[in-house]
Parts: structure tokens; sequence; C-alpha cells
């Protein structure tokens, strides 16, 4: 629908000019991101577009399809590629059967790269194969700076992806049945047909972080020490990545570090406001060629954003609607649209639809009843005549 007319209501939600603004999260990592896992909202970031080695965090996705795949209780048979990956490991050895669902405790409790290429080529085919559909996910999912050339995160060719895109991938992922209470395991213990094995979560944000909730760490030569991570707190969940926040065993620790600072960041400083709530009223429009003076329009779908306080004092909503509508009016019916800023940054626009019905009531709808009237006495048949309109 074309939006005429001048802007017809202009909103200031919240003013309050005096409120501090927060100190932005200070990082070692190269690159990081805050992001609210309900509206896909960046809250936060440094270099979150730039491309670079995620290691391990890689099998997020690799999870991802596994899981997807509903084949989670198939017996997976152990090829040599697999069972020849570099540490981290479970040591897993050629012709090993085990079950895929316990391969993917193993990926993403402990890391193990074997069970990455178990799973990649049980699922894939080949591990080539599994990658392409790995890259095929991330592109589905938005996250368009993503390039899988291995399914365990292990350095490779083009293999990279961004703190957003990652950030993204997580989110996906914590909606997908079964995966938060996958990385949430504590431990884990499970046989193949050979052996016996123990896995232990080696996410340590679970028992230091109130409320945390996922996901994964990772590291490489190339990508440093990064992690994904994850924590829910009144309702509100917050995803949190880290790449290259060091090497050696500074970099081990600081990974934490980074982690902690950037979602307290986000627990102390945002929360839930209510801009728009659906079906409330927005307006009233006038109508030509009807009895109907005007019709009542309402917001088609509510808007919930997370804010700090310097945001909440500048949330401004816009509406775009033409200054009359022509009868005739349905209910339902897309009479402009609404737009929301956040310190006029634009961040959303939301329908906005008629409550009201209208009918036209012209001359020539008049001639048209008329005219009807006439014609009904003379045939069974029902015969609608629609008149040309009039200038």
């Amino acid at each position: 629908m074309k939006k005429v007319a001048a802007i017809f209501l202009v909103l200031i939600i919240f003013t309050n000019p005096l409120l501090a603004i927060a100190e932005k999260p200070t990082v070692d990592a190269a690159a990081a991101i805050l992001m609210d896992a309900e509206t896909g909202r960046v809250l936060w970031g440094k270099q979150e577009h730039e491309p670079m080695a995620m290691a391990s965090t890689t099998k997020i996705m690799t999870a991802i399809l596994a899981i997807e795949s509903g084949r989670m209780d198939e017996i997976v048979t152990v090829s040599k590629r697999a069972a020849a990956a570099p540490k981290v490991k479970m040591h897993l050895s050629a012709g090993e059967k085990i079950r895929l669902g316990d391969l993917i405790l193993a990926l993403m409790l402990e890391s193990s790269n074997d069970a990455a290429v178990a799973v990649a080529e049980h699922l894939g085919g080949t591990v080539e194969d599994f990658c392409a559909q790995m890259t095929a996910k991330a592109r589905e999912i938005g996250a368009t700076n993503t390039v899988f050339e291995t399914p365990s995160g292990l350095d490779a060719g083009n293999h990279h992806s961004t703190a957003y895109d990652l950030a993204m991938i997580t989110r996906y992922a914590l909606r997908v049945p079964g995966f938060i209470e996958l990385t949430n395991t504590a431990h884990a213990s499970f046989s193949s047909d050979k052996r016996s094995y123990t896995k232990n979560n080696k996410n340590r944000l679970l028992n230091e972080f109130q409320g945390a909730n996922g996901v994964k760490t990772g590291f490489t030569n190339k990508a440093g020490h990064c992690f994904v991570g994850a924590a829910k707190r009144d309702g509100m969940q917050l995803i949190s990545v880290v790449l290259a926040s060091g090497w050696g065993e500074k970099g081990r620790a600081q990974k934490w570090v980074d982690t902690k600072e950037v979602l307290s960041y986000g627990f102390d400083n945002y929360e839930f406001e209510t801009i728009i709530t659906e079906d409330t009223h927005a307006g009233e429009m006038p109508v030509t060629r009807s009895r109907c003076a005007a019709v009542e329009y309402v917001y088609a779908e509510g808007v919930k954003i997370p804010l700090n306080p310097e945001e909440k004092a500048d949330i401004t909503v816009e509406q775009f609607v033409p200054a009359s509508v022509q009868a005739p009016v349905d209910v339902g019916q897309l009479m402009g649209s609404a737009r929301v800023y956040i310190v006029e940054d634009f961040y959303c626009e939301v329908e906005l639809h008629s409550t009201q019905a209208a009918a036209r009531h012209d001359f020539k709808t008049s001639l048209e009843k008329v005219v009807n009237g006439f014609v009904a006495q003379f045939t069974a048949e029902v015969v609608e005549v629609v008149l040309p309109e009039f200038e």
C-alpha cells in the first residue's frame, strides 16, 4: 500500500533526559556481541561482523543438524577418517558402533572432534557434503557471513564466521527442542559396542553465572579462545559471543571474564518495555462515499523491546496513513503502518488494520440497488449489475 499524506502521529513514549548512560563492556576479545534472543536485537557489539575463525563453537551447528534430523537413536559406524581426527577426541576406533545421540553428547560436553566427523559422515554421506548442509542452514537462519569447512571447527581453508552470525545461529539453536537440555547436561555416561564412556560438561559458565544455560567453548591456534554463552534471568534470554579472547592460559581464563562482563552488562542495563500493544486503538480515519464518517484502526501486532534507560527516554512511533479512505472498507483492511524508532534509528514497522466496516453509499451504489431490484423481478437467477464509476 502506498504511504500517502503527511505523518499523522508522533508519540514520544518515554521522557527522562536526566538518565545516566551506562558504561559499555570492556573485553579483550577481538570480536564480541550481546544479543537478545527473543527479538534478535543487538544490545552491544565489538567488530561483530568481522569474519573470524570460530573454533569449536562450530559444533553448535553440527548439533542443530543432528537434532533436527530426527535420527538421534540411529547407530553410527565409525570410519577410519573419524577415528583419526586430532584431539580433543573421545578416542573412537574404526568400525566402532555407537548411538548418534551419544556422539552429540560427547561433541557438546567435551568438544570431541572424532565425534564431529562421525556425525558428519553418518548424516551427510561425506564430511564435505555435511559442511555444505551446515553452510546452507546458516544462510537459512540469517548467518550470511559464515562458511563451514569442518564439522568440528578445526582450522581449514575458508572456515569462518562472525560474532553476529554465531549469535544468530545460537538464537535459532535455543529454539530447537532438546538443544538447551543437551547443553545443560552436567554429566553423561553411555556405551558403544566396544567400550563405555563418561563425559563431563566443560562449560564453566553453567556453575559460575546466575541463569546460565549454554552453550559452547572453542579453541584453535588461529581462533584463540572463544565462547558462545547464554543466560536467562527474569524472562530475558541473552546470548553472548566472544572470539579471540586470547591465547594460552591467560586467554583460556579471559574468555570467561569477557563473557561475564558482556552478559552482566545486558542484565544490569536492559529490560523489556512494551511500546505497542496488539489490537489497541491507534486512531480513526475519515471515510468518503459512505454514511460512516470514520472507522477505527488498531495496531496489528505488539512491539516489546529490550531497552536501556537512555533508549527509554527516546522512543518514537510515527504513523504513515492516508488523509482519508474511500468506501467500501472491510474489517481487517490495511490502513497504513506505524514505524518505531529507537534514538532516531528505525527498529520495526507495524501494520494498521481497520476494526470496522464501512459500506459505500453514493449515487452510483444507490442507482445499482434500484437497477438490481428491477432486474430481480424478471429473473430467477442471481444477477448483480455493476455500473461504471461516475466522475
